[in-house]
């Protein structure tokens, strides 16, 4: 059945991991007839948690879609997971969701979770209803996270439901405010209407009396209506609250549970009452032909477009999810991909509900479906029509901050894992991999070391490749700090021609990154043909220091002197005499190691402060400075030593709840401390010997 725009509401699930927003959606689907059973987390049997490192670790690790047909309206449910290292999978839903659902547990009211997920609200000006859960569970405490709630965001948080609680404080039914009408769930799940409790009615009117004032609070008009003593009618009020809703100045509050369903309908009203449909949505920022920005404006009847949210590649083939901005969809449509100016034919067209795929016709305005093996489509790709080719802003991802080395198990499967990676990439941007050709490694970087860890467990399930993962080794450089002079003599002897080649070789240190060759030979000494041998011979002799076989810089060279045989002298006995000469002189020219330097910016709470400042003197690090962002955090200025960079998205973690986050650029090379040189020496002593 295909809706129209004004009946569409896009919402996605946010909260902590564990608070129930899968277990949520699979409510809303079964109290609709969406699924014929109630699945579990737990069972691993929930319709968004279908992947099998979700089944196996019981969380979910990707979004899900979960169209729920309800009132003639479709709720296209959006569940995202709630653990930090799936962030990019939350800010793929944000794209495109019109609203959001905040899932608050009654056993911790406002996590870190909840947390980062109104900033990010915030940051899309996205409006949102609270939805208190696991309400009937024990040790659950309504008034304790709703208290919360009100802590953080004051009276814009409107509750449109009071709890009905038996003699051990347990939820066992809610009333509807706006409809003054109580509710308690049936064995299936149903809603069963109850009398209003005695003692609860004054709190109805409390809480109705609030919701008029917050009415009043949204136009002149009712301002008028609200202090004259009237009453509001029921369209007044929902009118009002829609308003309110939309404008960022109230935040309704339900609850509820997903296992006993109490609550789920009453979630299922507000959201299609008092949420936005995609036309009243958020508009999204497009650049037009002439790479001008603009809003782009949602409307049904204009040209088609539509902007590919989500990527999905299984064993059947790759699904782009999409959400339609303007205009309708229909299979085999020519349409323009203005990323690569190309016009592909759409292939068929898809309702996702969970992995189920379900073919139809047409998606309309605003509506979210899948579109199938269409290869060339990459996430944040816009699909448009050839007469108005426009190209939606790029989904703002997160910077890896969190490096790994990946190896196989088994060597020679390095090929298996770099082909997994780069089909995993397709479905997850978070992460990028690279070859490091430097320190001989394949580096994976991303959110954290949850996503690193589903990462080996996709390549073995999927790709049948089995990986260990490590610290990445660190890229040190090594240098000079005192003049030599040096003589590299190679003299062979064999039947027929000899090899004969003398050099004398000035080291000092240079000005330059790169190896600086110059020759002051008087008399022919060494004939000049024979000076690029002996600069070949250095330049590859400077890929190898004497202390740890790291590359050397700043070094120049000098030719000063040598002798040859008319005969026995060649190229190859230079380029040889040159290697000899570097062997024998550097060790005497005081070598030292060089450690790359990062620049640290961490964005953490002030509370946090003192921790983080510690925590960066014991990795060697010199604080730069510190700046208020504006959000109640600072930003800490820092310059740190790589080798001491490794752990620290997880040490950052525990630091600050999860509340810190941070980026980190290499910015130069410094002379390593004798302990850091000693530590880095040993550590590359090891790997050459584990390598003979």
């Amino acid at each position: 059945m295909s809706y129209s725009a004004q009946n569409i509401r896009n919402i996605c699930l946010l909260g902590h991991g564990g608070n129930g927003k899968t277990s949520l959606a699979e409510s809303m689907l079964y109290l609709t007839g969406g699924t014929a059973r109630l699945g579990k987390t737990t069972d691993g049997n929930t319709v968004c948690d279908y992947d099998p490192e979700e089944t196996k670790r019981q969380i979910s690790i990707s979004m899900a879609v979960a169209p729920v047909e309800y009132n003639g309206c479709k709720i296209n449910v959006l569940d995202t997971p709630g653990y930090f290292d799936f962030s990019g999978e939350v800010i793929e839903a944000l794209q495109v969701a019109d609203a959001a659902v905040l899932v608050c547990s009654a056993k911790g009211g406002m996590s870190v979770g909840a947390e980062k997920a109104w900033k990010l609200c915030d940051k899309r000006k996205l409006p949102r209803i609270v939805y208190i859960s696991k309400t009937d569970e024990e040790n659950s405490d309504y008034n304790a996270a709703f208290a919360t709630l009100r802590e953080r965001f004051g009276k814009n948080i409107a509750p449109v439901v009071a709890p009905i609680w038996d003699a051990d404080k347990k939820v066992i039914g809610i009333i509807d405010v706006l409809h003054k009408r109580a509710f308690e769930a049936g064995p299936k799940g149903e809603r069963v209407e109850i009398d209003v409790p005695a003692d609860k009615l004054p709190v109805l009117d409390e809480l109705y009396d609030a919701l008029k004032e917050s009415v009043a609070e949204t136009s002149e008009e009712f301002m008028d209506k609200y202090f004259g003593g009237e009453d509001f009618t029921y369209a007044e009020m929902i009118q009002g609250l829609r308003q309110g809703v939309k404008d960022l100045s109230l935040f309704p509050v339900v609850c509820g549970s997903a296992v006993s369903g109490l609550g789920t309908r009453m979630l299922l009203d507000t959201i299609v009452e008092l949420l936005p449909n995609p036309l009243e949505g958020q508009p999204l920022t497009a650049e037009n032909a002439d790479g001008d920005l603009s809003e782009f404006v949602a409307a049904p009847g204009a040209l088609p477009a539509a902007f590919v949210f989500k990527t999905v590649s299984d064993q059947y083939g790759k699904y782009s999810y999409v959400k339609v901005l303007s205009g309708n969809l229909k299979p085999d449509m020519p349409i323009v991909n203005a990323r690569t100016g190309a016009t592909e034919k759409l292939g068929r067209l898809y309702v996702m509900t969970g992995k189920k795929a379900d073919e139809v016709k047409e998606l309309s305005c605003g509506d979210i479906g899948a579109v199938a093996k269409m290869d060339k489509l990459k996430t944040g790709d816009t699909l448009c029509d050839a007469r108005k080719v426009v190209k939606v802003e790029a989904i703002p991802f997160p910077e890896p901050c969190y490096s790994v080395a990946i190896t196989p198990k088994t060597k020679g499967q390095e090929d298996k894992i770099a082909a997994g990676l780069t089909r995993m990439n397709e479905e997850d941007l978070t992460f990028n991999w690279v070859n490091n050709a430097e320190t001989h490694q394949m580096v994976v970087s991303g959110t954290g070391d949850m996503q690193m860890d589903v990462l080996v467990s996709k390549l073995k399930s999927r790709f049948g490749v089995e990986s260990e993962l490590s610290i990445p080794r660190v890229p040190y450089r090594e240098k000079i700090r005192k003049k030599v002079e040096v003589q590299g003599r190679h003299k062979k002897q064999s039947g027929g021609h000899g090899q004969f080649g003398d050099v004398k070789i000035r080291f000092e240190p240079g000005e330059s990154e790169e190896l600086e060759f110059c020759e002051e030979v008087f008399g022919g000494a060494v004939p000049k043909n024979y000076f690029p041998a002996v600069e070949k011979g250095l330049r590859d002799a400077v890929q190898h220091g004497v202390l740890a076989g790291y590359p050397v810089v700043y070094l120049k060279a000098t030719l000063f002197d040598g002798s040859y045989h008319p005969v026995d002298s060649s190229e190859m006995a230079f380029k040889t005499a040159a290697q000899v000469a570097y062997k024998a002189g550097m060790p005497d020219a005081s070598p030292v190691l060089l450690e790359p330097i990062g620049e640290l910016k961490v964005t953490i709470p002030d509370s946090y402060m003192g921790d983080v400042i510690g925590d960066l003197n014991k990795r060697r690090g010199r604080v730069m400075g510190m700046n208020p962002d504006g959000e109640g955090n600072q930003i800490v200025e820092a310059e740190v030593p790589m080798a001491e960079m490794g752990t620290y998205a997880i040490d950052l973690r525990s630091l600050t709840q999860s509340r810190g986050s941070f980026t980190f650029h290499f910015v130069r090379y410094e002379d390593a401390t004798p302990q850091a040189q000693e530590k880095a020496i040993a550590e590359a002593k090891a790997m050459a010997e584990e390598a003979e």
